[in-house]
Parts: structure tokens; sequence; C-alpha cells
């Protein structure tokens, strides 16, 4: 493990789409941060698919990877990654599983070498723990956690270019938070714990990559801060204060940083809506959704996310049939011409003219676009590094930094807060301010203030 000191780039202008200080190449020609944005196709088989193995297979190999492949080439984009999110039955049946990763690992060899496409495969496992019967080894007697580090080696031994995964740790205490509104207990899930349980995990995932040599791509926050972001939705959306969403995604930025401390080396996950913020630290490159991910879900910032990715993707579409062709032809063809947008921009010089109207045309549109944009990212990224290595202490200054940026943005009005919003920033800031500045006064508060959430255990995290 390895704590990282100082910010990868001296100022937040430096930061732009295509280009991260730590590039990387594998799979088929794949080069990622080295001057150009790669399109990442995200797919889900039809419901049924999964009612035979041989059924299944076909579905991913012969019709999704195919047509996305097919799509690519027949409009002439030069590089396409795909990522398969595993659906649980890969998981319960592992042969399954490493029958569609080399079959998968197949089809883009052969499109390789007749079309010259430059081509890989992002795999991302499931995280079938439950905090409730045990997130360690040795904890669950049906061997959860253990399952989890079965199917990443399936997935490295069977051709996977890339692996990810979207971890789960201190999902208990965030959802808590969510519904509560009480910002400590999401700083101590998915600040803290979910530091812990990333740190234990990683270390695993990260030895199987060195061993198959597959690149540790990265992790998600989805489980705990995307969460919060959906249930805070639109303008039309009351549940969830969107200050507080925005406040959470910055406390996840600092957990989502220790994933790249203990081997993962990118692409980041295209649902790490944090990635601009970890990038700032890392100089690793990621991967992002926005516009092109409301086949999923909505965001209020489809174009910011795009600001300074090295790789854009459309988030998890349903393989159906479309007028214009197949569900995943029509989202390549859309992800695969903002890239080539991106990329124009940067052959033309123009990137940051780009960049700059990306962010600006959502920078205001809700709070947590506006501590995303790629100049906030890096404040809020200096301040995790500059507070030592303390996860809580990082986690808690992050927050800070965030209601605070906020505050100051409404205060130049360059965003528009409801009085809801601005009581939900003053709350937040009081309540962190005052927590304890030792860890371990804060962890032994914490064990005993949340000692009743349902599924927590502090067990789960090696304490």
């Amino acid at each position: 493990m390895s704590r990282f000191t100082k910010m990868a780039y001296a100022t937040s202008d430096d930061m732009t789409f295509g280009r991260s200080k730590k590039p990387l190449s594998y799979g088929l020609g794949i080069k990622v941060g080295l001057g150009s944005v790669i399109p990442e196709i995200n797919y889900l088989p039809r419901p049924g698919a999964e009612s035979s193995r041989e059924r299944l297979v076909k579905e991913y190999v012969q019709y999704i990877t195919q047509d996305c492949i097919k799509q690519a080439v027949n409009l002439g984009f030069p590089n396409l990654q795909l990522e398969t999110e595993w659906i649980h039955t890969m998981s319960d049946d592992l042969g399954l599983a490493a029958s569609v990763v080399s079959g998968q690992k197949e089809a883009i060899t052969n499109f390789h070498e007749k079309y010259g496409i430059n081509l890989a495969v992002r795999h991302t496992v499931p995280d079938l723990r439950d905090a409730s019967y045990g997130l360690r080894a040795g904890m669950d007697t049906n061997g959860r956690p253990e399952k989890v580090i079965e199917c990443a080696e399936v997935a490295c031994e069977n051709g996977a270019d890339v692996l990810s995964i979207e971890s789960l740790g201190g999902k208990e205490l965030s959802d808590y938070a969510v519904t509560t509104g009480d910002i400590t207990a999401f700083l101590f899930g998915a600040g803290f714990l979910a530091s812990k349980d990333m740190e234990s995990l990683w270390k695993e995932l990260s030895g199987i990559c060195k061993k198959h040599r597959v690149i540790p791509g990265g992790d998600s926050n989805c489980a705990c801060s995307n969460t919060v972001m959906f249930m805070a939705g639109g303008h039309l959306d009351k549940d969830v204060q969107k200050t507080f969403s925005a406040v959470c995604r910055c406390i996840s930025a600092a957990s989502a940083l220790v994933v790249f401390e203990n081997g993962a080396v990118g692409p980041g996950k295209d649902c790490s809506y944090e990635g601009p913020i970890v990038k700032s630290i890392t100089g690793m490159p990621i991967s992002s959704e926005g516009k092109h991910s409301h086949c999923a879900h909505i965001d209020l910032f489809g174009n910011l996310t795009a600001a300074i990715t090295d790789m854009w993707s459309n988030e998890s579409v349903q393989y159906r049939h479309e007028f214009g062709g197949t569900s995943v032809q029509c989202w390549a063809g859309l992800i695969g011409y903002e890239c080539s947008l991106m990329n124009t921009a940067i052959s033309t010089g123009t990137e940051k003219t780009l960049r700059d109207l990306y962010t600006l045309s959502d920078r205001g549109r809700s709070p947590e676009g506006y501590i995303l944009s790629y100049d906030n990212a890096w404040k809020i990224g200096k301040s995790i590094i500059e507070c030592g290595n303390s996860h809580y202490l990082r986690a808690r200054t992050a927050g800070i930094t965030g209601a605070k940026l906020l505050i100051d943005g409404y205060n130049n009005k360059d965003i528009g807060l409801s009085r809801k919003q601005l009581e939900t920033l003053y709350k937040i800031i009081r309540d962190l301010e005052s927590l304890p500045d030792d860890e371990d006064v804060f962890l032994d508060m914490c064990i005993r203030k949340y000692a009743d959430v349902r599924g927590f255990n502090i067990k789960n995290y090696g304490i």
C-alpha cells in the first residue's frame, strides 16, 4: 500500500479530457490517457436470456459483443472498450462466466485481426457480500466473500483486460444516513468503513490482477454516494436535499482514492462520479458517464462529467431492438461520436475550450455538478491530500471543503440554492466540524451511536 501525498496536477487548468499523467496501454491496442478519449459501451442481456447457459453465452458473445464492435467498425471508430458487468447468474455458475469471458476475448481478437480496430473488455464482477452475514472471508457461512474472489479469478484467467468491482463496504451506514439525513453516519459508512473495506478487498484483487497480467481498473462508490444522488434526483424531486448529495460525493472521493493506493491503476469505473477528484490526485485515467447514461438513470450534469474524462460510457443499456438497430448499436454510436468530438478538439488544440463548455453548461444546474466541476474537484482533492493519511480525516475534510465551496459559490452567485439547501449545508458544516479530530475517538463514538443500525458489525472491517 502507498499513500498519495501530493497532487498529480499543479493546477486544475492542467487537467483535460483524453490525457492523464499515468496513461495505460493494454488489450488489443487500447491506449488510455495518451491523447484520445475511448468509448466504453456498457450493457445487460435481455430478461430470460439467463434461462440456459447456451442462450446467455450466445446473448453476450454473438449478439451484444459482435453488435457493438460491428457498429464501431461500420461508423469508422478506431477504438472501443466493452464493459461486462456480471449478472448474478454468472457468479452462480462460474463455468458459464468463464465461457462468456473467453468467448468475448475470442470475439474481440477476431475483429481486431480482421478490421484493425483497437479493443478491450472490462469485466466488473459483482460484490455478492451482505453486511448482515459478514463481509470478510470466514464470516459468512454461505461463503459469499470467498465467492467474490473466485469471480475475480475466473474473469482474469479467462481473458479480462481490465478488472473492476462496485464494492458494498459501508452501505449499511450510508443507507441509514440518506434516510435520516445524518451526515455523520454517511461519513462513518462511506468515508471510514468503505475505506477500510476497499483497502482489504483491493489488496486481494490487485494481487489476482498481477498474477494474470490484468489491469486492476478500479471501484465505485456507487453503492453509497450514487444511491444518494439517485434519491436526490432532478429538480422535481425533494426527498433528499441536493446539497446533502453533493457533500456525500465529496466524502466518497476519499474512500475511492484508497483503491488506487492499494494497486488499482485505472481506468476508473464509469459510475464513479467522484472520478474527477480522484484523477486530480492520482493522475490516473478515469471513465465517466453522463448524458448518455440516461438509458439507466438521470443526472443533472450530463455534459460536465466529460470535461476531464479519458473514457466515455453510456451506463448499462438492456439489449433489445430499436428502429436504428439493436440498443447497443445505438448507444455505441452515441458515445463513439461524442468521443470523436472530444478527440477532434484535442487534435485541433481546442480541448480546453470544449472542456470549459462542457463544464459551464452544467456548472450551475445542481450542487453536485458544481463540486464536480474540474476546478472545484481539484480543490477538494487538494484538501484530501493536505490532511494526512487518516481515512476519517480525509473524508471529513473533503466533506467540509465541498460544503464551503458550495456556500462560496452561492455567495458569488455562481450557483442558486434554496433556503432548505443552504440550511442543510450549514448544518452539515456544524456537524462535521464538531466531530473529534482523533480517529479513534470518532470510531468509538460511532460504534456506540450506530450499534443498532441493521447489518452493522464492526468486525466486517477488521476492527
